[in-house]
């Protein structure tokens, strides 16, 4: 709800011309501002919001600019991926390894920092192969901030942190439904409750299939480089949020398993709902998404592999 409240207050909308203009007509510039800007956001707002909030404005610049738009989308749901992956709250998978491991806000961040950092640096790397062509992009009309909005949507998520950071979670969904049913009721009338009872029916099922593996007597590695590829493999199959699920009822070491989910989010569509969530916006082929999605993928598994080690 609060994420929800951040992107209708228009601070994003309002950002992104900023953007566009600060790219100086460059393909190559806009699309590294675009990957920071996403990257920075989807720690906060999540990365399905980021996609939701971004990627028509990624589409329109595109078409205008007449820029591959597979690319530029591919790219976009790999940047909310990868920033995504640096808090607690940033996609599903951290809310559940956070609060199913007990791990301080601070602590999970300096934990996944060097590897993010990795994850960008691939990225960029990627980006910078763009052909540094001149663009000419239509002005886009300005877009009023609702203030208001804004500071209440900031408050209830600094709110919400440091309450389930305290074990406070329940706390945390009434203050926030409060506020926004007083002063932004439009905020509850646009989020997505479907969305949230699709995760708790995926983590109803998962659970349960995760009982009648281990009852079977399948094992999963419990750490380092092996769960870490087995969980970034998993996620390929059936997305990383239903793999954390699954391969943390065995409680195995959190931060390879932190690592593969996040970084399996970014390599075949499925991996990640955010990438759902984009080329249905943007109306990408998924075999157009692959084509950039899962060579970044196995460099960047390959790279965290030596990291690991």
């Amino acid at each position: 709800m609060a994420s929800k409240g951040l992107e209708l207050s228009g601070l994003f909308s309002k950002l992104a011309p900023r953007l566009i203009r600060a790219a100086n007509h460059s393909e190559r510039r806009l699309m590294l501002l675009f990957i920071l800007t996403i990257s920075l956001s989807s720690t906060v707002i999540m990365n399905d919001t980021a996609m939701l909030v971004f990627i028509p404005l990624v589409v329109a610049t595109s078409e205008i600019a007449r820029v591959d738009t597979a690319r530029a989308v591919t790219f976009s749901a790999i940047a909310a991926n990868v920033g995504s992956a640096l808090t607690p709250i940033g996609n599903p998978q951290n809310i559940i390894i956070w609060h199913s491991y007990g791990l301080g806000f601070l602590e999970f961040i300096r934990s996944m920092l060097p590897f993010v950092f990795l994850w960008l640096l691939v990225l960029f790397a990627f980006t910078l192969t763009i052909k540094n062509r001149e663009l000419s992009v239509e002005r886009i009309p300005p877009v009023a901030l609702r203030k208001t909005l804004l500071v209440v949507s900031l408050i209830s998520l600094i709110v919400d942190v440091v309450l389930a950071e305290i074990g406070r979670a329940p706390l945390a969904f009434i203050f926030t439904l409060f506020v926004f049913l007083v002063l932004g009721r439009d905020v509850l009338r646009g989020f997505d409750w479907a969305l949230v009872l699709t995760f708790a029916f995926i983590f109803i099922d998962f659970n349960e299939l995760a009982f009648l593996l281990k009852s079977a007597g399948l094992m999963f590695p419990t750490g380092g480089t092996g769960l870490f590829v087995v969980s970034a493999t998993l996620s390929q199959l059936f997305s990383n949020v239903p793999a954390t699920v699954l391969l943390s009822a065995g409680k195995p070491e959190w931060l390879p398993l932190s690592l593969g989910v996040n970084i399996g989010g970014s390599g075949i569509v499925v991996g990640s709902l955010a990438n759902l969530i984009a080329i249905r916006i943007a109306r990408v082929g998924v075999g157009d998404f692959h084509r950039h999605s899962v060579p970044y993928f196995l460099v960047a598994l390959l790279l965290s592999v030596l990291l690991l080690l």
